[in-house]
């Protein structure tokens, strides 16, 4: 007997060790995108007829393997959180195809996708909003037993307390409302909710977004305990770079309704391939760079993200991209894999092969798209001030807070507080003065040096 017992561990471990040790590439493929396409018609007139769309979504492809956390980054308004509700089919996608399990779901209607809500859930953003006052946690939590008709062993109640407790609550919370809970709490019930029916798929739009940071990382951490224990997949949508690279495996980057580089999550952040990814990358904050030694390059993209309404031709960043030339603003480029694992849109890539050698004339709005500033620890840095250098040091504190204060520079104000935006131009340690910013009253735009 013991013998018996020994050959069936010893199939059973030859059976799974394969298996975990298999690389992301190798696993099955859960969930698969092509050409993707969500327009949002807008109207006008007494007859309603259509005059334009809003692109949210604009032709997208990506898979995402079982077991694996694919993270999607990009600035509001890029299409991240329409992209989740499409794939999820709570919306109905304008064209494209969704595959689940090798099963086509692009078309299928409420009836249809019944069934297939048990393997797909999602997680909202705002935990305030997703739960019902009126009803009580157990009511809430409860709601996909009864929709689907599912009658869990040992009772619906039991099941429910055994969530709450897997998601960090009381029992005793059965009864209670939502708001008798903090912000943290609602979004655990929302998790313990989304996984009631044990799904294969959990799509997270901006999970710990609205929480206060001390919570975020209980919840990130929940989330990934529970991925371990149950065999979850992830779609995880965030503008919070260091959660993403904390949580995911691989990274898509969406740009105004497209995927402009997908890589898994090392590669895209030691070397970031496509230019709006760099800058993207430049805005995660280093702790004190000079206490660490670290050179820290930040990238200040000028403009606002175009209008979804009417997106520029050909590839739809070279409005403010620095390396922009004659075929970016004709030519849409491809996704292609430039690198194993990596794929890439952009004719000019930044750590690869350029893509179009021939084209070399930079667009005039290249020239002034971007401006870069290094910050590299010399070892002047370690060393007091001296005194010649106080009155320079001065003139740009001085600079640098009138270019804050300047109207004309609100746009640019406001993109650099986002986390997709860059450097804060108010800070006097990472802005140089410009060859023209000697005026006596201080008040001319302080030029940020290029250090690319």
């Amino acid at each position: 007997m013991s013998e018996t017992k020994k050959e069936d561990a010893g199939d059973t471990a030859a059976a799974t060790v394969p298996a975990q040790a298999a690389s992301p590439e190798d696993r099955e493929v859960l969930l698969k995108v092509e050409g993707l396409v969500k327009h949002f018609p807008i109207k006008k007139g007494l007859l309603q007829r259509q005059v334009a769309a809003v692109k949210a979504v604009d032709g997208i492809d990506f898979e995402v393997r079982k077991g694996e956390t694919l993270g999607v980054v990009g600035e509001s308004g890029c299409g991240k959180s329409t992209m989740g509700r499409v794939i999820t089919k709570l919306i109905e996608p304008t064209a494209g195809k969704i595959e689940f399990e090798g099963q086509d779901i692009t078309r299928l209607g409420t009836g249809g996708m019944r069934p297939l809500r048990r393997d797909i859930q999602m997680i909202f953003q705002d935990p305030y909003g997703s739960l019902n006052p009126r009803h009580t946690i157990g009511s809430i939590v409860s709601a996909p037993f009864r929709l689907q008709g599912v009658e869990p062993e040992g009772g619906v109640k039991k099941e429910v307390q055994r969530l709450l407790e897997l998601v960090g609550l009381s029992p005793e919370h059965f009864n209670r409302y939502p708001h008798e809970f903090s912000g943290g709490q609602r979004q655990r019930i929302g998790i313990a909710r989304a996984l009631a029916l044990k799904p294969k798929l959990v799509v997270a739009d901006e999970p710990v977004s609205a929480l206060d940071v001390s919570i975020q990382a209980q919840v990130v951490n929940l989330m990934d305990d529970l991925q371990s224990e149950l065999g979850l997949t992830y779609v995880i949508i965030a503008h919070d770079l260091s959660v993403v690279r904390h949580v995911s495996d691989r990274i898509a980057v969406m740009y105004l309704g497209k995927v402009v580089e997908l890589a898994d999550r090392t590669s895209l952040y030691e070397a970031p391939m496509h230019p709006y990814t760099k800058a993207l990358m430049s805005a995660v904050p280093v702790p004190d760079p000079k206490r660490r030694g670290a050179k820290s390059e930040r990238i200040l993209l000028k403009g606002d993200v175009p209008s979804p309404i009417s997106p520029p031709s050909g590839c739809r960043f070279h409005t403010r991209c620095w390396k922009a030339t004659e075929i970016c603003k004709t030519v849409e480029p491809p996704l292609l894999q430039l690198a194993p694992g990596r794929q890439v849109a952009c004719h000019h890539p930044e750590n690869a092969e350029d893509q179009a050698p021939g084209d070399t004339k930079l667009l005039a709005v290249a020239k002034e798209a971007i401006e870069v500033v290094t910050l590299a620890r010399t070892d002047a840095d370690d060393a007091p001030d001296e005194p010649a250098a106080e009155p320079a040091q001065a003139l740009v504190q001085a600079s640098a807070e009138a270019s804050v204060e300047k109207p004309a520079k609100a746009s640019a104000e406001e993109s650099a507080e986002t986390p997709e935006a860059a450097v804060d131009a108010g800070d006097d340690s990472d802005v140089q003065p410009s060859d023209d910013a000697g005026d006596a009253d201080g008040t001319d735009d302080v030029q940020e040096s290029s250090g690319s």
